[in-house]
């Protein structure tokens, strides 16, 4: 890969004199759904798929990005004094509002870069694709400018990035999973403080089975915003009772026993959901570290339940991949993952059903949705690295 890389980015921008390859991760989230800006706890862990990146500097002020799964995109150039200018819908905001992000947290890229990218995770996935390339960007300039900022730093910025560069209203899940991600363990990662615990993932014979529906869907023109705000209003509700930061601070009997203060049918149900889930993962986690698989898979089963009744973000496509997941055999436990409207689910099935599980449920989906959905088999990798 390394090699290909270099051989693109010479036959790209003429060299590969000074030019350094990077890696960053993509995630999965095994469960805790729309939790993170719900001050509760989430489960991801980090990928060997990912985006790639070869780097150089430059002795102007120009931003030269490229990407090899937009090549007929070419160049795209920008100068670090207009780097505020967005093209709208173009990948190269997200590594252009990373250069802006850390502007803004003091750290002055003074210099240009030629930067050539290339991601091997799908776009519009919910594998996050755009935090990858975030984090992956801020690790360039960390290493290149000598900023001292760590991984966690990065992650931030990342959100900080998204959140005002692009508009996104998004927690610090993807990022923090990504710039954090450690091999064969995912991250118990409580959003309220940023505490976090690495588990170990022992699956038993079993794999990580990703299903994309392959229904393409942006974060900015999707319901997401509507839902935090939707979470955001139930809160305000309860706390003009109760003393909380966070819908992440309620247990489900708390929850139950204020709801009626929320007055309104729509938005206690986007607040349980964020109570129930946050409540899920922390017996999820439980149920990995007492090595209770099966206890594990319901949970992950009652957390897509929870996301198609009471959050609505699921749809025919993911609904449908989970649904005919959960007929097969070794299936231990499936869920949509991510923000949801398309995207991906995550299935954990026994090891010797994976092929027999993608045959089957990829014929099912083809018939009744009327196009193929994907399947990957992963496994957790390390966060960013130089190559």
């Amino acid at each position: 890969m390394k090699q290909t890389l270099l051989k693109k980015f010479e036959e790209v921008f003429g060299s590969t004199e000074g030019a350094k390859v990077y890696f960053a991760p993509g995630r999965v989230n095994l469960i805790g759904e729309h939790t993170d800006y719900n001050g509760g706890h989430v489960f991801p862990c980090a990928l060997t798929i990912g985006t790639y990146a070869v780097a150089r500097l430059r002795k102007d002020d120009k931003l030269c990005l490229f990407s090899m799964n937009f090549e007929t995109g070419g160049v795209g150039e920008c100068t670090l004094s207009n780097i505020e200018e967005k093209n709208t819908g173009d990948w190269r905001n997200y590594p252009k509002g990373i250069v802006w992000a850390f502007g803004k947290k003091g750290f002055q890229v003074d210099k240009g870069l030629d930067i050539l990218y290339y991601g091997n995770i799908p776009n519009g996935s919910g594998l996050s694709s755009s935090a990858s390339i975030e984090v992956l960007t801020g690790y360039i300039l960390k290493d290149m400018f000598g900023f001292a900022v760590t991984n966690q730093d990065l992650a931030l910025i990342g959100q900080f990035s998204e959140n005002q560069y692009n508009g996104v209203n998004c927690g610090i899940m993807d990022q923090f999973a990504i710039a954090m991600g450690k091999k064969a363990s995912a991250i118990f990662l409580d959003t309220a403080d940023l505490s976090y615990d690495y588990a170990p993932i022992d699956l038993d014979g079993a794999k990580i089975v990703i299903l994309n529906t392959n229904k393409k869907r942006g974060l900015g023109d999707s319901k997401y915003n509507e839902r935090r705000s939707e979470c955001e209003a139930a809160l305000a509700a309860l706390q003009t009772k109760l003393d909380i930061k966070s819908l992440g601070e309620l247990t489900e009997e708390e929850f139950e026993a204020n709801k009626s203060l929320i007055g309104d049918d729509v938005k206690i149900k986007r607040a349980k959901h964020a109570v129930y889930e946050n409540q899920r993962t922390i017996k999820a986690v439980k149920a990995l570290q007492d090595k209770n698989l099966e206890l594990f898979g319901k949970l992950m089963i009652a957390s897509h339940d929870s996301l198609r009744d009471d959050y609505e973000v699921t749809g025919i496509e993911l609904d449908t991949l989970v649904e005919e997941a959960l007929k097969q055999d070794g299936v231990i436990g499936a869920r949509m993952t991510g923000a949801g409207f398309g995207g991906c689910a995550v299935s954990i099935v026994k090891e010797n059903c994976v092929d027999t599980f993608i045959e089957n449920v990829g014929k099912v989906y083809q018939e009744k949705i009327g196009y193929a959905a994907d399947f990957y088999v992963v496994e957790i990798g390390d966060g960013p690295m130089t190559l």
